[in-house]
């Protein structure tokens, strides 16, 4: 079988434990009640929280620079649809968006629960955003 290879998702796990609290230090067995944090305890929690927040960032930077290359690599490619795929992902949300306004004004007879009005909204303002902020990104790298 020809094509690219499959790729597996690869997930991560963090276990953290709370920062050395007073009881930790004294050898007291905890779970009955809070005990504050010790000085060493509070510089812990602080480290990890900026380990966390540096891993965070990292990988919401891997993940839009691979957009931005996929998005390269449909640019470049020969496929008429791979170069329109987003504007007409576009164009089919806004019509489906259109004809929800006219089903909930009453001008067609149809009942469309809450919750799919709100996941429509929600895919809408997504790829809205995903289309002109990376059409904007784009064109600030020219």
């Amino acid at each position: 079988m020809s094509g690219s290879p499959v790729r597996r998702m690869k997930n991560t796990i963090f276990l953290i434990r709370h920062g050395q609290t007073t009881w930790n230090r004294a050898g007291r067995l905890q779970g009955q009640a809070d005990s504050p944090l010790t000085l060493l305890g509070t510089q812990q929690v602080e480290a990890i929280g900026k380990k966390l927040k540096e891993i965070i960032l990292n990988h919401q930077a891997q993940i839009e620079s691979n957009i931005t290359d996929r998005w390269k690599a449909d640019m470049n490619s020969d496929s008429w649809l791979s170069k329109n795929v987003r504007p007409l992902t576009l164009i089919f949300m806004l019509a489906c968006t259109m004809l929800l306004i006219f089903i909930d004004a009453g001008y067609i007879d149809f009942q469309v629960k809450p919750h799919f009005a709100d996941l429509l909204q929600i895919v809408l303002i997504t790829i809205v955003a995903s289309y002109f902020g990376g059409r904007s990104v784009e064109k600030l790298k020219k």
